[in-house]
């Protein structure tokens, strides 16, 4: 049974179609890309997931419940997290503060209890802290745990973001062009890194990229968007193949050489 299931979703923007009746799915454990050239819908795609936007017809099941009208902490709460094209962490606080708050959702006591330190809520803190700690061990971020977040390198928060978004412990990860920006030692890195969640972790993955060569080598199932609509869905194989997809990408005069 698919865990995430996007069923005829249409997408309008004061007169544009920004999503023309989209429609896949993604099996639990999967690492499933969505490409497509400029403009073709895939970041609208994933904000309609998150719920930063809703689509004006169709609807979004995760794991068997409709969360098409949900707000976005709602589905937080639900084991959905994402990263974002451009880097959204709170740049004046430390790598360690940034991956706390990404805690947010599995604190149980309230601020009281928290600040006495005491009992349950001193435990919590200690697993919260432990749970941190075990992801910056595993994306190699234990050099710049107390380093702040506006003083590193793109490369490096845009790891700490993926860090962040980890410390939810999401069910559903949505990766939005995480690669982006990077130099190819970065993307060789970032790449393994999301390899390891989805096999290591078992972590369901949705992710955004325009690196070809990253999205063929490591998906299990692509999706192609054109222009707000769906012209390919299959494995990697598949999909590259496809005469939609190259005419989307090089043109029709090239795809006909």
């Amino acid at each position: 049974m698919a865990i995430l299931k996007v069923q005829h979703v249409i997408l309008h923007f004061r007169g544009v179609t920004a999503l023309s009746d989209v429609s896949f799915e993604v099996e639990p454990g999967a690492l499933h890309s969505v490409i497509g050239p400029n403009g073709a819908g895939k970041t609208s795609l994933l904000n309609c997931i998150s719920g930063v936007y809703r689509p004006q017809r169709g609807a979004i099941h995760f794991d068997g419940r409709d969360i098409t009208r949900l707000s976005p902490a709602t589905r937080t709460t639900l084991g959905i997290a994402r990263t974002f094209q451009n880097i959204a962490l709170f740049k004046g606080m430390t790598v360690l503060d940034n991956l706390l708050i990404g805690r947010h959702v599995h604190e149980q006591r309230g601020v009281i209890a928290g600040g006495l330190y005491w009992g349950a809520a001193k435990a919590e803190e200690i697993e919260n802290r432990e749970v941190v700690e075990d992801i910056i061990d595993f994306l190699e971020i234990q050099h710049i745990r107390k380093k702040v977040v506006g003083t590193l390198a793109y490369g490096l928060q845009k790891r700490v973001e993926l860090a962040r978004a980890l410390a939810l412990e999401p069910r559903l990860l949505l990766l939005d062009e995480p690669m982006a920006g990077m130099n190819a030692e970065e993307k060789e890195d970032m790449a393994r890194f999301i390899l390891d969640i989805s096999e290591d972790r078992g972590t369901t993955i949705v992710m955004i990229e325009h690196d070809m060569g990253v999205v063929m080598d490591i998906s299990h199932r692509v999706t192609v968007l054109s222009f707000g609509e769906k012209i390919a869905d299959g494995t990697p194989e598949h999909v590259q193949g496809d005469a939609a997809v190259q005419e989307a990408y090089l043109g029709q005069s090239q795809a006909e050489e």
